[in-house]
């Protein structure tokens, strides 16, 4: 029987720490054969970072571009849209804050040395000011900012890309059709990285299991633990909270209703792939009407990442600490809306948050092996992201439509006290 992505990736995982924690403690003798195999697995790996890393400009670009395209219910929906649209980015907006304070609070990372005893050098590049990174999201050269990967001006670019073309209505049928299967092309390229992802995991995993020393591993798994924690009181308490305190719904049916959801997120680790389990839940389950469903599930999968913008602050500043740079607080307010716009453009794919956290840590001037250590464990949490992306999704657009029934009821009721004699 043929296993599931999600199972061979975990058999790479803990098959590649057991091997690499066997050749560093196991067979210390035979130093030279250790360090041909975490060469080996050293180049493997790079190479499966390296194939993720190729798909993150023609992904965001192309992803961000269609979610402008089907964004045409925008004028007939209106009140709806807007709404909608500004839900999202609150819920953001308080996962990043509520990220930030856990960060400063447990500093992870804080103790860590991993750049001692290696060759890495650290580089200088510091983050721009708030102001120089607004500045620089429109860019003088768009080969350029492809070629160098810089995602905010690629989101830029997308966004006023994808404008036009709306704005044109039917006058370019064709470039509309070649950026939907553009999109499709693009999910499938990541579809098939992902095959490779259990190789990658094993070859990524067996270095840190061969080089990393056991204090430090434990520390790692502390790391994982705090994203881990934080995304699950958001699913469990904090939406169902929210819910029950805006709707009819309680918190205990919230949860309930949402189950399957949840679970068949974990498995795919996919936003999109559970946006036909998304819409299933609103509109069989929490009754949501099918027009907030239609409009903002797919609006949801591309720009509502709680999970991935939780997920982001707690690595970044993680990596940062465990490498000897540091975040300073005059750092924060760019790393900051970095992370917001980056984590609109992750995109509802396996990875997404990983990608967006190696765009951060190149732009931070930090090593490859920074990477890594993301890289390795990313499978573990993207699950639960996932799930605290699409449960987002789900709770946003229950409370979305519980306001569009009230406001349709006081609609109702004024024009019928208008034609009331005085």
């Amino acid at each position: 029987m043929t296993k599931s992505l999600s199972t061979r990736i975990f058999i790479g995982l803990f098959s590649g720490v057991m091997l690499g924690t066997i050749l560093q403690y196991g067979l210390a003798d035979a130093s030279q054969l250790t360090a041909w195999v975490v060469k080996i697995a050293s180049g493997v790996g790079t190479m499966f970072v390296n194939m993720i890393m190729l798909m993150v400009v023609p992904l965001v670009f192309v992803s961000i571009v269609c979610g402008v395209l089907e964004l045409d219910d925008l004028k007939s929906f209106g009140r709806l849209g807007g709404k909608t649209f500004g839900f999202y980015i609150i819920n953001t907006l308080l996962a990043i804050s509520t990220a930030l304070a856990v960060a400063l609070i447990v500093e992870p990372g804080v103790g860590i040395d991993m750049a001692s005893g290696s060759d890495v050098v650290i580089a200088t590049t510091e983050l721009p000011n708030l102001m120089q990174l607004i500045v620089d999201i429109v860019p003088s050269n768009p080969v350029s900012a492809f070629s160098s990967g810089n995602m905010l001006q690629v989101i830029f670019m997308a966004l006023l890309v994808g404008g036009v073309i709306k704005s044109m209505d039917d006058a370019v049928p064709l470039l509309n059709q070649g950026f939907q299967e553009g999109n499709k092309l693009m999910m499938k390229l990541i579809s098939v990285v992902m095959q490779l992802a259990p190789y990658g995991v094993f070859a990524l995993m067996l270095k840190l299991g061969a080089t990393l020393e056991a204090s430090l591993f434990v520390s790692v798994m502390e790391y994982m633990l705090v994203i881990i924690t934080l995304l699950l009181v958001w699913i469990f308490i904090i939406y169902p909270i929210a819910v029950s305190l805006f709707t009819s719904v309680s918190a205990k049916a919230f949860r309930a209703k949402t189950q399957e959801q949840i679970l068949f997120s974990l498995s795919t680790a996919s936003s999109n792939a559970t946006i036909p389990v998304t819409m299933r839940t609103l509109t069989e389950k929490l009754g949501v009407k099918p027009a907030v469903a239609g409009f903002g599930v797919p609006l949801g999968a591309t720009m509502n990442m709680t999970g991935v913008s939780i997920y982001v602050t707690i690595a970044i500043f993680f990596v940062a600490n465990a490498f000897g740079a540091p975040i300073m607080m005059e750092q924060l307010p760019s790393l900051l809306f970095s992370i917001f716009l980056l984590s609109v453009g992750a995109g509802g794919v396996p990875g997404g948050g990983m990608v967006m956290i190696g765009v951060l840590i190149h732009q931070m001037g930090l090593p490859l092996e920074a990477f890594v250590i993301v890289a390795a464990l990313d499978r573990v949490i993207d699950m639960v992201l996932t799930s605290c992306n699409v449960v987002g999704d789900a709770a946003v657009l229950t409370i979305v439509d519980a306001s569009e029934k009230a406001y349709d009821i006081e609609t109702v009721k004024v024009p019928e006290a208008q034609l009331k004699p005085a």
